[in-house]
């Protein structure tokens, strides 16, 4: 029995030295195609029955749902996503794979966290830019959004459905070079003042739909006072890119729980209420910053008589599981409801009476008549600064509007 104790003591310790070997920080690449390889940083924490990892992108972290080591091998999954990292310790550095059920699977090797050398003397960037542009959903500019510190930088592109989540990095020969790596995004964004004051931006992978292994998007920023003199359209306004046909009609919708129930927008629940009818799915980044935020809202304004009902549309491959779907309940504590609405591409068959609905998410805020008062388009991330202050609080402005119609209405 004293041997059998021994040897346990004994493993706990080779396990816990494994690892402390991997806890910290570790810099990297990932191989995202033949053409993309993207910087990655990874903080490993904790011991060896529980593992925790966060991809880094500056200010922002994407945080495993569990973790585990065996042996000389670290295994992280980020069920929210459904993704898993899984590496092993060689010589020093940390080789393995970043992949999603179903999808990518990209090489990763990383070595312990080293300080970068950014050049000494790099030009302000600092602040909001205007990209103008022609995207598929029918914008005309994005914005792009600054935050630099001596010479390192993070920065996002503003689009309706949201940011590209933060892109960081620093400025060395000549130009910042920025990237993102975790969750479903993988990209590089290369920024180069021009004489002219304007930018030059190139963006590898990310949301330029030329996907990781096509070409690179090129791109032009000016600050705010010059994109007017130059006559380039504003960006658009999250609060009118989407619509209804019939503003005195209902917003009609009915489609199953997570748990097979059919719910309606007639049901008693939503009945003299406000009601967020919130379009998302757990496949799209933006989804996954607003999620966070609308648990926040149901928390503060459910007992004031606020319902808050998702309309999830997902990949063939999860409505027939919901596994991602489930992990992404539980990751942002959501006690609203959430209704399985079908595929992305049925978006526009099952709900008629949206107009210009093509940006994921999308929240419909519904008075106490059951009609559409205001429409949110996209939502924000940390990176976006004070345009995610404002979306926020556009959010709780439509709420206490409409609590205040409805207590008016009901002579409150």
């Amino acid at each position: 029995m004293k041997n059998l104790s021994r040897f346990l003591v004994l493993l706990l310790l080779a396990s816990t030295a494994v690892a402390q070997g991997i806890s910290g920080r570790w810099d990297g690449t990932a191989k995202v195609s033949e053409t993309l390889t993207v910087p990655v940083h990874l903080d490993l924490s904790g011991s060896a029955n529980h593992v925790e990892g966060a991809f880094l992108n500056g200010p922002q972290r994407s945080v495993s749902t569990e973790g585990s080591i065996s042996g000389d091998s670290v295994t992280l999954k980020f069920a929210q996503f459904d993704v898993i990292f899984q590496a092993a310790l060689q010589d020093g550095i940390l080789k393995g794979t970043y992949s999603k059920n179903g999808g990518f699977s990209y090489p990763l090797e990383l070595k312990p966290h080293t300080l970068p050398q950014p050049d000494a003397l790099a030009p302000t960037i600092q602040g909001v830019w205007i990209i103008p542009t022609e995207s598929p959903k029918g914008e005309h500019a994005f914005r792009l959004i600054v935050n630099q510190y001596a010479s390192n930088a993070y920065a996002t592109i503003l689009r309706v459905d949201g940011d590209t989540g933060v892109l960081a990095g620093n400025f060395k020969d000549g130009k910042y070079t920025l990237s993102h790596f975790g969750d479903l995004r993988a990209s590089i964004l290369e920024i180069t003042p021009a004489s002219d004051g304007s930018l030059d931006l190139t963006l590898y992978g990310g949301h330029s739909r030329a996907g990781s292994d096509g070409q690179p998007t090129k791109l032009k920023a000016y600050r705010p006072a010059d994109a007017k003199a130059k006559n380039i359209p504003d960006p658009d306004d999250f609060s009118t890119h989407t619509s209804v046909k019939d503003p005195s009609q209902p917003f009609p919708f009915s489609f199953p729980d997570v748990n097979g129930k059919l719910v309606s927008n007639t049901d008693a629940l939503f009945k003299n209420k406000v009601v967020l009818v919130n379009v998302t799915g757990s496949w799209c980044p933006n989804c996954h910053d607003e999620a966070p935020y609308l648990a926040e809202l149901y928390r503060k304004y459910h007992a004031r008589g606020v319902e808050i009902v998702a309309l999830d549309f997902e990949d063939p491959a999860q409505i027939q599981t919901l596994t991602r779907l489930h992990s992404f309940i539980k990751k942002y504590g959501i006690e609203y409801t959430y209704l399985v609405a079908g595929e992305q591409k049925d978006v526009h068959d099952k709900l008629p009476q949206a107009v210009n609905l093509n940006a994921w998410p999308t929240t419909f805020f519904i008075g106490k008549d059951g009609l559409v008062h205001a429409v949110e388009t996209g939502f924000t991330s940390l990176a976006s600064g004070p345009f995610d202050h404002d979306v926020k609080a556009k959010y709780v402005a439509n709420i206490e509007k409409l609590l205040a119609e409805n207590a008016h209405a009901s002579g409150n």
